[in-house]
């Protein structure tokens, strides 16, 4: 089914400005789940994609608004960015629709919702207070399954390693084949999987594209949909060094610092950066950007561990363009984004196409960053839908 825009934008938007709620909404889990670990022994837990344990859940958009779907949390093997195992939670929906044959499945990877573990999708879908809900519930409408990855330490024990795209992107991948593992939902392995995701979901969309010829080649993968792609984040860091959305630097560099301990952010911030830096681990994202908005990196640190080589280094491990995609992608950026520079997607773009992937690339012309996954959301879809259908693709590099 291809949907078309006319789309509730108001339910839209307040999915988008949820942080608020969700930073408050109940994280334990749902009412009758098993106890972790239960059923351990049923589903092995050796390679990545493994399910460690697995509970009942729901998916509400808005609180209480029925989906006809079933839900389950989920526990899955995955890896770190240094290629260690470790577990990730997530949230497996599938529509309740009478189909009995196949159906696609969709990996999804939210926008930047916070670091605190309160803030997991996991830990919100089931109440109507998780972020972008109502554009997850125009796939399942579609009839496609979707699997909501938490990210690496996000709803589990650890801090969350926001911005760490490697780590990202093979939460995505596993989460994929959690869902095509899991009893119960009608998926098998080779069920068709497109990959999606936004703003810190298109930078974990964008590593998932590149990883999964290589670290999950048996996946079925038909395409990825991906925008307002962090793909430089020395670039983006240097963007928004005293904007709006200057939180989103310290949150990185919380994120990387967790991901890479040796990376010692804590030497770096004078006391007030300490302070900012340690609720920021412990709040959402709606808390963390008022804080961290138009301040400078000097104004919360002794030094600025961004001009260092080692982390330097390390953030530019998780910059996109290196490898070519091996399935096709979808790649969208708002002109006027005020959050990550139009020309950071471009080149994103234009390092894919001159690698060989197939990219078809849409500028939304209207709009600035929030804005652009609630208008082109259908869209998105719709190329996702072509995919599925093994319609050609209509690459523009």
């Amino acid at each position: 089914m291809r949907l078309r825009i006319p789309v509730v934008l108001a339910a839209l938007a307040l999915s988008l400005t949820a942080p608020v709620t969700a930073s408050a909404a109940p994280t334990a889990t749902v009412p009758g789940a098993a106890t972790a670990g239960a059923t351990e022994g049923a589903t092995g837990a050796g390679r990545p994609g493994d399910i460690v344990d697995v509970a009942p859940s729901a998916f509400h958009p808005l609180p209480g608004q029925p989906t006809g779907t079933k839900a389950w949390k989920i526990h899955y093997r995955s890896t770190t960015a240094d290629g260690l195992p470790d577990t990730v939670s997530g949230t497996v929906i599938v529509p309740q629709d009478g189909r009995t044959g196949p159906r696609p499945l969709v990996t999804y990877a939210v926008g930047t919702v916070g670091m605190g573990d309160s803030c997991a999708p996991s830990n919100n879908l089931p109440y109507g207070t998780a972020m972008e809900a109502n554009l997850i519930q125009q796939l399942t409408l579609r009839g496609w399954a979707v699997v909501v990855t938490d990210y690496e330490g996000l709803g589990t024990p650890g801090v969350h390693t926001y911005t760490v795209g490697p780590s990202a992107g093979r939460a995505m991948l596993d989460a994929a084949r959690a869902a095509t593992r899991l009893p119960g939902t009608g998926l098998a392995a080779d069920t068709p999987v497109g990959i999606m995701g936004y703003s810190q979901g298109g930078q974990a969309s964008g590593w998932a594209a590149e990883l999964q010829g290589s670290y999950a080649p048996e996946l079925n993968v038909k395409g990825t949909a991906t925008g307002g792609v962090p793909a430089d984040l020395l670039k983006v860091a240097d963007f928004n060094n005293g904007s709006y959305g200057s939180g989103l630097i310290f949150m990185a560099a919380a994120g990387q610092d967790a991901a890479f301990p040796e990376l010692r952010l804590d030497s770096y911030l004078n006391p007030a950066g300490k302070a900012l830096v340690a609720g920021m681990r412990e709040n959402c994202v709606a808390i963390d950007a008022i804080a961290g908005s138009f301040k400078r990196i000097s104004d919360l640190t002794t030094r600025n561990p961004l001009e260092q080589p080692d982390w330097q280094a390390r953030l530019n491990q998780s910059r996109l363009g290196r490898t070519a995609p091996a399935a096709p992608v979808y790649q969208y950026h708002a002109l006027g984004d005020e959050l990550i520079p139009y020309a950071v997607g471009r080149q994103l773009r234009s390092e894919w196409c001159a690698k060989g992937a197939n990219v078809e690339w849409q500028t939304i012309w209207a709009g600035e960053h929030v804005s652009g996954v609630i208008t082109h959301s259908v869209a998105a879809g719709n190329w996702l839908a072509d995919r599925f259908a093994d319609r050609p693709t209509h690459a523009d590099c």
